[in-house]
């Protein structure tokens, strides 16, 4: 028996540490780094062009989204408060730019209130939209899990 069978069979997960790191290895470090890559732009694009969104409200009228409660627990108006949503989803767009390792996970989290006031707002009025977001959330977790998972240069 090699010393590498002996070895396997005192510690099966080397079985998939040895498979890991082939993955991590040269063969599919353009395919993790292009997928990186990919996610990346389209979370530091989409989180900008949709926070420009609301101040212009070009793709939609905002505030119908706003759950009743959220407006009412929020200083001013539904569009005052969208106002303030595009800053901070302008700013999340930005972090996710120069420091994926964190912006990831904000935009994530930001997903997941997005979610929460979808779901609350007019049940079930936004159900599609709510699992169209949980679907971006998902793509927002993955960022960041590349992110940490590919060295940084």
């Amino acid at each position: 028996m090699s010393p590498e069978s002996t070895r396997l069979r005192r510690n099966p997960a080397a079985t998939t540490n040895r498979s890991a790191g082939a993955i991590a290895g040269s063969d599919a470090n353009p395919a993790l780094r292009q997928a990186f890559w990919l996610l990346r732009i389209g979370f530091t694009v989409a989180p900008i062009l949709a926070g420009v969104d609301k101040f212009f409200n070009w793709s939609v009228d905002w505030p119908d989204y706003l759950a009743g409660w959220v407006n009412d627990i929020v200083p001013g108006s539904g569009q005052d408060f969208m106002y303030a949503v595009g800053v901070v989803e302008i700013a999340a767009g930005l972090l996710v730019a120069v420091a994926p390792r964190i912006g990831a996970f904000v935009v994530a989290g930001w997903l997941a209130g997005i979610i929460v006031n979808l779901l609350t707002n007019d049940p079930p009025e936004y159900y599609d939209i709510a699992l169209r977001d949980f679907g971006l959330m998902l793509g927002a977790l993955t960022l960041g899990r590349l992110a940490w998972a590919i060295p940084r240069r």
